[in-house]
């Protein structure tokens, strides 16, 4: 059986959420994968990676944000 007929459907909130936390672990993942290189620019590149973690973390925080937002409004 289809597993999307027996999964309820998500919010929008809940998608954006599993959106921005796939984000941040591919920006994580980008940021290990930067350190382990250790090239001349490493240091310029480790603050960007740094600075992209740091936004998809807090848009992720804001996402589950919304998810109980939306979960205390429908109950």
């Amino acid at each position: 059986m289809n597993k999307q007929a027996i999964a309820p459907q998500r919010s929008r909130s809940e998608l954006e959420t599993e959106n921005e936390a796939n984000r941040l672990m591919a920006q994580v993942q980008a940021a290990l994968d930067t350190i382990s290189t250790h090239s001349p620019d490493e240091d310029d590149s480790l603050e960007s990676a740094a600075d992209r973690i740091e936004r998809a973390s807090r848009d992720l925080a804001d996402a589950i944000r919304g998810v109980a937002q939306e979960r205390k409004a429908s109950q």
